[in-house]
């Protein structure tokens, strides 16, 4: 292995690990008590599916016609006579669904919020239904002021009401056939007439959302009738909280919470995020289109129609609890204005990160998959998503469609990787050339002189000393694009290939629930077999190369660290997905293939004759600028001073 090779393993290497150092999770709590919480998961869902199925939310129309009233002897005790609000404190929390082929969403009348969502097409690693949030888990409130008073609409009991839909008052609504429907809560204000305090239905908050068939999407609108004369007028907004605790849906808790942040785009700017491997939090300041709380393959998303004025948005973690990943929270300025009626239209997205799915809302929603910004991004959005969409239209294994990405993959490089042995080939036969000028030239005064023999070989042989380097550089954005591409791709989720149960996480076949000192931390609790045949590939290919390219007297430590590298790669990649690892076990492979079809191909006999020849002719070596300039550099400090 020549020199500008091994600077290039060393550089993806540093790369790789430098990424991984600061993207390290957390150490969780072992396996097992992960698989008790979702039981207790499940169990809970079990309970709220019996209590939804014994409630029925029969709030007629004609019921708000009338102005309700309650004898202020007679009712309940409200928390605050004065508040514009007070009969709303008086209620009992219950429960309407609305469900299309896709999503299913619980909402509740306390605070009319968005109670929970569950993902119809998908179900968590452990195969219970797969619910993005649910309960006091999530965070649904808006916030304003009434003179000098806070008010938070969580707080409120807020009245249903069914809208275009064909099912009738029902507390489960189904959108099937490209068909939409519709329902609202209204947030009534309240007065005194007489001893009595009654509604005033002419003076409401009302949350209206619309789902439509076949669409992760859902409308969301907040309408202020009458309101003008109670939320106070000197506020330019008003503030709308919307966050949740991200619940575990992987097999890897450590995977899950390296991945999980809030994503956002402001209006006229590019997406960005917070740091995923740190608490963290930013207060946006200028107008944001949208914020995302993304966890590792699904995202619940706020959307504005037009923009939100400004927000406030954080990220929490406890390594030391295995039942939740993180608490994402966000705090939204939505622009309000003082009139008899003011709606602010937003939308949410409750869905899967899926590439295709989220490009097609034409919202950069899809740049909260990490496939990597600049080129790596490129490469895989341009060539690897394509090609992998392509392949999968076939219906085929993906442990099968990995192999054949990866065989594309090393064909379209094959004329690099063949420039590349090329190059070393001709190195090789030039070394005991460079070495009788290492040994003409042993003082460091004589590195220049050292320097123009070396390059001064090189072009009477018609060797160019980067011709090796240059398409390893090449190829590394390739090897990073993939090393982002196949951890965050979901289609790869709960697939199973040969002896992995999931190709989107770690295989294993071998774990322990024992935390071992230092073994635990830097490996982990498992033996993924794909990393441990990447890694002897590597290090194999590692021998094979050296005795190839003749490398007898590499820098000190080289060769050691050569075969040192694979080891740390060990460690990393054995929690990582395992068609990474899987994709370079391949790579490794092919490449070994290339290796003797190269040599069989290359005759090192001819290519040597023809470095004899070329050496033997006589050509006058002119100096470029470059070389002119570093002659004068090293005469400036001091070397070639004596003749």
């Amino acid at each position: 292995m020549d020199r500008n090779t091994i600077f290039g393993f060393i550089f993806i290497a540093a790369i790789l690990i430098g990424w991984s150092y600061f993207t390290a999770p957390n150490k969780e709590e072992i396996k097992a008590a992960q698989e008790k919480q979702d039981s207790l998961r499940n169990a809970k869902r079990v309970n709220d599916s019996i209590e939804i199925a014994t409630k029925n939310i029969e709030i007629k129309q004609d019921t708000l016609k009338t102005n309700t009233s309650i004898d202020s002897t007679q009712k309940p005790e409200i928390k605050n006579d004065t508040s514009i609000f007070s009969l709303a404190t008086i209620g009992e929390e219950k429960f309407v669904s609305m469900e299309n082929e896709l999503i299913k969403i619980k909402f509740s009348n306390k605070g009319a919020k968005i109670h929970s969502v569950e993902l119809k097409k998908f179900k968590t690693y452990y195969q219970l239904p797969l619910v993005l949030f649910e309960g006091d888990t999530n965070k649904f409130d808006l916030k304003f002021f009434t003179g000098n008073v806070p008010v938070k609409t969580s707080d409120y009991y807020f009245q249903p009401n069914y809208i275009d839909n064909k099912s009738g008052l029902s507390d489960s609504i189904t959108v099937f056939n490209n068909d939409s429907a519709s329902i609202s809560f209204k947030l009534f204000t309240s007065h005194k007439v007489g001893d009595s305090t009654v509604f005033d239905l002419n003076s409401y908050i009302e949350y209206k959302y619309t789902l439509r068939s076949e669409s992760y999407l859902v409308d969301f609108q907040i309408n202020f009738v009458g309101m003008q004369h109670i939320i106070d007028k000197s506020t330019p907004n008003v503030d709308f909280d919307f966050s949740n605790v991200s619940l575990p849906q992987e097999k890897s808790i450590d995977n899950e919470r390296s991945a999980t942040t809030i994503y956002y785009k402001y209006l006229l700017d590019e997406v960005d995020y917070l740091s995923e491997g740190k608490d963290s939090k930013l207060s946006l300041n200028n107008k944001v289109k949208w914020i995302g709380l993304k966890q590792q393959f699904f995202t619940s998303v706020i959307i504005a129609k037009d923009s939100f004025l400004n927000a406030d948005i954080e990220t929490k973690s406890n390594s030391s609890d295995s039942t939740y990943i993180k608490s994402l929270s966000s705090s939204i300025g939505l622009p309000y204005e003082s009139k008899d009626n003011y709606k602010i239209d937003l939308s949410f997205y409750f869905g899967p990160n899926h590439f295709n799915t989220l490009k097609k809302y034409h919202l950069e929603l899809e740049k909260q998959i990490p496939l990597g910004w600049g080129i790596l991004g490129w490469i895989n959005r341009f060539a690897v998503i394509p090609v992998f969409n392509f392949l999968s239209g076939f219906n085929i294994n993906y442990g099968i469609i990995i192999l054949i990405l990866t065989l594309l993959i090393k064909l379209i490089l094959f004329p690099i990787a063949y420039k590349t042995y090329s190059s070393s080939a001709k190195m090789r036969i030039l070394k005991p050339d460079i070495e009788e000028i290492n040994s003409k030239f042993p003082k460091k005064e004589d590195a220049l002189k050292k320097q123009q023999a070396t390059m001064a070989l090189y072009k009477k042989a018609g060797v160019n000393p980067m011709a090796g380097c240059l398409p390893m550089l090449l190829q590394l954005p390739i090897l990073i694009a993939m090393f982002r591409f196949f951890p965050a791709s979901i289609e790869l989720r709960q697939e199973a290939f040969l002896w992995a149960d999931d190709l989107s996480t770690y295989d294993s076949i071998f774990s322990w629930t024992t935390q071992i000192p230092l073994l635990s931390t830097f490996y982990g609790n498992h033996i993924s077999l794909f990393t441990i045949l990447m890694t002897i590939t590597t290090i194999i290919y590692t021998k094979v190369n050296n005795d190839m390219m003749g490398q007898t007297n590499q820098m000190p430590g080289m060769k050691t660290m050569m075969y040192i590298m694979p080891l740390m790669f060990l460690g990393i990649f054995n929690k990582y997905s395992s068609a990474l690892s899987y994709y370079y076990f391949l790579t490794n492979i092919i490449t070994f293939i290339q290796m003797y079809v190269f040599r069989f191909i290359i005759d090192e006999n001819k290519l040597k004759l023809k470095i004899e020849s070329n050496k033997s002719r006589k050509i006058t070596v002119k100096k470029s600028g470059f070389q002119q300039k570093l002659e004068e550099m090293a005469k400036k400090r001091g070397y070639n001073q004596k003749k």
